[in-house]
């Protein structure tokens, strides 16, 4: 895609009127830079910063690890974000629309794990919404559904003659805001069904605080759907990783599988042991592709897999 002109340009002038340089020793110039990035632009990443500042990313890692320290940002997988106090979940129609490539890859990797015949469980979620698209070429599945908009397009599919298998809608208190089912009544009722493969979608993945959810009555169901079910396997794009949110649902060593639009970090290596995560990226068009006949405009992707460790 064609650049156009820096809308920043102002920005930078005015910090290399002289020459762009090496910061000064302690990184006070380069860490005003970034604070003035980030007002700006909400959203930095370290390769670009290290490009701008001419620094390496090691130096561009300890300036943001310094402003973090200070509150003053917060560090994301791959760069930093403006400091917000933001604790909501973001509204169904707000989700609907934010990183729906991202989504629609784990959806389709998500399903590549779904055999014929199997009783699965999706969370609430965009992301589960893309998975359901996938599971067309799929003979006999039982799916147990929260989400309003997933039990409507999965009524609509079976309508069509396009799914064969069964729709099972968990009872519950409404939750208007996000379209979905919670509570105690909803805990209550998965207590009634086993399930083969469980699908949950993370608001946070953290390396040490594990797997996390803003709503506490949606982290009490699923964890409710964990017991019910022979595996858990955890949806999460790249913006929840290094997130912490209000209410824990799982530790590490109960998640089986990850699914993700990209690796984890390096540094999570010790903290993922015994648990697999799968990173779905887009593939080249001469890669093959086994996305079912009857789904619009397939999307390609290509599954790479992060060796799993015993657990001990």
């Amino acid at each position: 895609m064609k650049q156009g002109k820096d809308p920043l340009a102002s920005v930078w002038s005015s910090y290399y009127a002289k020459e762009t340089t090496k910061t000064n020793e302690n990184g006070e110039e380069g860490k005003q830079i970034i604070l003035n990035l980030l007002r700006f632009q909400g959203k930095i990443r370290t390769p670009e910063l290290a490009a701008k500042l001419d620094v390496s990313t090691e130096s561009v890692r300890r300036y943001l690890e310094e402003l973090e320290s200070e509150n003053k940002l917060k560090r994301v997988y791959g760069g930093a974000v403006k400091m917000t106090f933001d604790r909501e979940e973001p509204s169904k129609f707000k989700r609907k629309v934010l990183r729906m490539d991202e989504k629609r890859r784990i959806g389709r990797a998500a399903a590549e794990l779904v055999q014929d015949k199997d009783v699965i469980i999706l969370d609430d979620g965009t992301t589960t919404l893309q998975l359901i698209e996938f599971l067309l070429g799929k003979s006999g599945i039982t799916v147990i559904v929260v989400s309003v908009p997933a039990l409507t397009l999965l009524i609509d599919y079976k309508n069509k003659g396009m799914c064969d298998g069964d729709i099972v809608f968990v009872g519950g208190r409404i939750n208007a805001t996000h379209y979905r089912t919670s509570g105690s009544l909803a805990r209550h009722f998965s207590e009634t069904f086993h399930a083969d493969k469980a699908f949950l979608v993370a608001d946070g993945i953290h390396a040490d605080l594990g797997v996390t959810s803003y709503d506490d009555n949606r982290g009490l169901l699923s964890r409710a759907f964990m017991r019910q079910s022979s595996q858990t396997i955890v949806l999460a794009d790249h913006s929840k990783i290094g997130e912490n949110r209000f209410c824990k649902i799982a530790d590490w060593s109960e998640v089986d599988i990850i699914i993700s639009d990209v690796m984890p970090p390096p540094e999570w290596e010790m903290k993922l042991e015994g648990t697999e995560w799968i990173a779905a990226t887009e593939l080249a068009k001469t890669e093959r592709s086994q996305v079912p006949s009857t789904l619009p405009n397939p999307r390609k992707v290509q599954v790479e897999v992060r060796t799993k460790s015993p657990r001990s």
